[in-house]
């Protein structure tokens, strides 16, 4: 994830700091004249109040657990709005103020331009266009947007070979001999979402084109999605074919993307997996989330399936409407995180409501329940890739760092809560859950600052908010002296001597 970027506000100052000149003492006057103090402290007390209606993390920043000293933050922007004295110092103290809880799914946006003109009509969707493939597949988005090496230079080590090289491939994989001689295979997972790997979209548009189907942007994405998991499973497979006796998966650099963090864990084990318990918080903007898993039922119930079938989406049904009927009845106040701090309890009254789980109703179902794919996709997400389900079982291990982050961290989660894997490298960057329902952004009274906050949480095996990052069994620090090649070396010692000894 990129870091925000800060947005100045200094129309006073603009012709004075061209050519990076300082302000003349007339032209600074001036602009402290315009400087409205107590519009920016108004601001302040709206940003706060924003935040205990619908910052999800807000109980679990207000905790010690946290590391997040919110008093002393709030004391800090408070003495920065009293020293300012123009409109960039007040606006840079809000900014570092949403800085301080370090979640960047709490991030300010883009001011919105003041139109001057008549706005144009939104212009249509480009049609998708027979043989058109890779100008269809710029237009529905698909583009490399995470870095494609692997996090350290593995590639460079003696006797590494290469199975994949995460361009023609979806996924850049291949194998390296360990200190033993136990060769490892490493697959680079450089985001959570297909939109990332464009030839999977001209992949998918060329089979549709085969098939006589038609070339939407829901079948691209279904078919690109498939062919995103196959490869994957299919890399696994090499890899075990060419003797790898453990996998190493990096998601190093990896800003997240969609639920995918949390299937992919089942392509590792044979074993049941259970997805993270989900919160949303207690906010007219949850309902959007209940609705759409209230429709997903309904729809379920309408195509008339088994009685144990049926029973469960009832279930699951009666789960999101009693959820959605609870909004605004488990809402506290929560004012009290500026002056103190309280110890995180799950079960205390932190303006959360239940949501099931991070991969729907259910935490998670075996291959083939209910005879029903797509019945068990309704209530468990991750049915939809249970063909894929136990692709590898062998020891796994997971590299980070402290850009790994959202899905990236919903997926070492998984994968360490579950028992699947174990982690090596840095704390991950510390995103959580982020959104599962698009709300309208904070747009401050006076400032016109504008903030995006987050309305869902998923909570570690220990009770913890994901959002303060998963710290790795195994830290990888860079030592004085130590070059890239010589810290990946070290890595494969690590896994190496973790890994148990064949019998």
């Amino acid at each position: 994830m990129t870091t925000p970027k800060r947005y100045r506000n200094a129309p006073m100052m603009a012709m004075a700091c061209l050519a990076g000149l300082a302000l003349q003492p007339a032209a600074a006057q001036e602009a402290r004249s315009a400087f409205h103090r107590a519009e920016w402290l108004e601001d302040f007390q709206e940003l706060k109040a924003a935040l205990e209606r619908t910052y999800v993390n807000l109980a679990w920043m207000g905790s010690p657990q946290s590391g997040i000293d919110v008093p002393r933050l709030e004391r800090r922007t408070r003495d920065a709005l009293a020293q300012a004295a123009t409109d960039s110092e007040a606006e840079k103290a809000l900014l570092d103020f949403v800085a301080g809880f370090h979640d960047g799914h709490l991030s300010p946006l883009p001011r919105l331009a003041v139109p001057t003109v008549a706005q144009a009509p939104e212009p249509e969707e480009s049609a998708l266009l027979h043989g058109q493939s890779p100008t269809g597949c710029a237009a529905l988005g698909y583009a490399v947007t995470g870095p494609v090496v692997f996090t350290l230079p593995f590639e460079s080590l003696p006797g590494f070979a290469m199975l994949g090289d995460g361009l023609g491939d979806p996924f850049r994989s291949g194998l390296v001999p360990g200190p033993d001689g136990r060769r490892i295979g490493i697959v680079r997972i450089q985001e959570f979402e297909p939109t990332a790997f464009p030839a999977l979209c001209t992949r998918a548009w060329t089979a549709l084109e085969a098939a006589g189907t038609a070339v939407t942007r829901r079948a691209i994405e279904d078919a690109a999605s498939d062919l995103w998991f196959a490869a994957l499973a299919e890399t696994l497979a090499t890899l075990r074919e060419q003797g790898a006796v453990a996998i190493l998966v990096d998601v190093g650099r990896n800003s997240g993307g969609g639920d995918s963090g949390d299937w992919m864990p089942r392509m590792f084990t044979d074993r049941a997996v259970a997805s993270a318990p989900m919160s949303m918080v207690d906010a007219p903007v949850s309902a959007q989330y209940f609705d759409e898993q209230i429709r997903s039922m309904n729809r379920g119930l309408a195509a008339k399936p088994k009685a144990d079938g049926a029973r469960a989406l009832a279930q699951a049904l009666r789960f999101f409407e009693s959820a959605r009927a609870r909004i605004g009845t488990q809402h506290c106040d929560l004012s009290w995180v500026w002056t103190e701090q309280r110890p995180w309890r799950k079960d205390a009254c932190n303006n959360l409501l239940a949501a099931g789980s991070a991969g729907g109703f259910s935490s998670g179902l075996p291959k083939g329940a209910y005879g029903d794919r797509d019945l068990a996709s309704r209530l468990s997400w991750s049915a939809t890739i249970e063909s894929h389900f136990g692709a590898w079982t062998g020891p796994v291990y997971v590299l980070t760092d402290n850009r790994s982050f959202s899905a990236a961290e919903m997926f070492v989660a998984t994968m360490r809560d579950n028992g699947i894997a174990k982690t090596l490298g840095a704390r991950t960057g510390g995103d959580g859950c982020g959104f599962m329902a698009k709300g309208d952004p904070l747009v401050l009274a006076h400032s016109q600052l504008r903030f995006r906050i987050p309305n869902c949480m998923r909570l570690r095996a220990n009770g913890a908010d994901e959002v303060a990052g998963i710290a790795p069994d195994f830290p990888i620090a860079p030592t004085q002296g130590e070059s890239a090649r010589g810290r990946a070396a070290r890595a494969l010692a690590v896994i190496a001597r973790d890994m148990p000894r064949a019998r």
